[in-house]
């Protein structure tokens, strides 16, 4: 069965998602992305353009770039990230988002809209070897060390720093996930002190060994905030566990793999729901659903965690046919469109498609067609 789902995961992504948005998500005349489209793929305006968009966008199309070799997203490269470093690098940092004039809207920087220049920029530069983008980058390292670091360890959620904001786990996720991609271009050693540095964060802070769960939220000094500080989502402790074997490979370490090990056994047990899918939200010390809706990106990041997690191939086949198919079933939909949202019973909202998601429908289901080539499950 996987066999036949893969050929319709690399259709959906290359001849549908990628192509539609090439084709009608990008602004021809400034080379941006926009923010939302519609279900008829028309610009959907939404008040702003994040610097976050983007820079998924960007990501995405030079990541299929060097798995897939294509004029027509190749094109979009160079414009799209000209424009991120002219309309969003302002007095030597990145600014949050634009109207939809493209006038300035928020100039706050962003940590989790910066941890994806790392990404982008990095993947940029392996399509075209542009210079430009790892000066960016580091230009992009130092501001994050020398304005955003805190001295509880980790980075500030934005700068101007308000130190009064709750400060999340999400931020240094993503950021991990830039730093390995930046040191991978250029085995920079400044980059891998910091990919330690967060690895650091997550075993002495994000990881709760009470309950075995990822903790989302936290106060300035990384104690769990009084509010919110249950609230734990099942995606992100799939979506951990994924890039801590990415990050083995650079440091090898076996409390980061138990870690990974632990995340999966606590996100397969209570976060998936009985009728399919993944809950958006459960409570760290009940394990109880708090949000039992179940939008797009939990069940990719499930997929590329499937990938990598050290289980029998039964399984892993199993638990990847099953996934795809439920992703297929209720999630992607025809000329590259999906559903955002499913409420409990797995009925769609009425949403339109987010810039953001398809970078992870993409990684999601490019992660499983990695593993199946490189396990001769199928050749595309």
């Amino acid at each position: 069965m996987l066999e036949s789902t893969i050929p319709i995961c690399h259709s959906f992504v290359f001849q549908k998602l990628l192509k539609n948005w090439a084709a009608h998500g990008i602004n021809k005349d400034f080379g941006f992305s926009y923010e939302s489209m519609t279900h008829d793929w028309s610009n959907n305006p939404v008040g702003r353009i994040r610097l976050l968009t983007q820079c998924r966008q960007l990501y995405t199309f030079s990541h299929a770039c060097q798995i897939q070799p294509s004029d027509e997203l190749h094109e979009i490269l160079e414009p799209l990230f000209r424009f991120i470093i002219t309309r969003y690098f302002v007095n030597e940092r990145w600014i949050f988002s634009l109207n939809d004039d493209l006038s300035t809207k928020d100039t706050q920087s962003d940590a989790y809209a910066i941890a994806f220049v790392l990404l982008s920029f990095s993947h940029y530069y392996k399509v075209t070897q542009d210079d430009r983008a790892l000066s960016y980058m580091k230009k992009t390292h130092r501001f994050l060390h020398e304005k955003m670091q805190s001295e509880a360890g980790g980075f500030y959620e934005t700068y101007p720093v308000d130190d009064t904001q709750i400060r999340r786990q999400n931020p240094h996720m993503h950021l991990l996930e830039g730093y390995i991609a930046a040191y991978e271009v250029t085995q920079d050693d400044e980059y891998k002190k910091t990919i330690h540095s967060l690895l650091s964060l997550a075993l002495e802070h994000f990881y709760d060994k009470k309950t075995n769960t990822l903790r989302e939220f936290f106060t300035v000094d990384w104690k769990l905030d009084p509010q919110i500080g249950n609230q734990v989502e099942p995606g992100h402790h799939f979506e951990w566990v994924w890039l801590l074997y990415e990050a083995n490979k650079i440091i090898p370490n076996t409390d980061h793999t138990d870690l990974a090990q632990q995340l999966w056994l606590t996100a397969t047990r209570y976060g998936l729901a009985k009728n399919g899918g993944i809950y958006n939200q459960i409570d760290a010390e009940t394990y109880l659903p708090i949000d039992t809706e179940k939008r797009i990106w939990p069940i990719t990041e499930y997929l590329k965690a499937i990938t990598v997690m050290p289980i029998g191939k039964e399984e892993k086949v199993d638990r990847l046919e099953k996934a795809i198919d439920f992703i297929q079933q209720h999630y992607l939909l025809p000329d590259g469109r999906w559903n955002e949202y499913l409420d409990e019973d797995n009925t769609p909202k009425t949403f339109p498609l987010p810039g953001t998601s398809s970078y992870h429908i993409f990684l999601g289901l490019t992660e499983v067609l990695r593993w199946s080539e490189h396990n001769n499950s199928h050749t595309i």
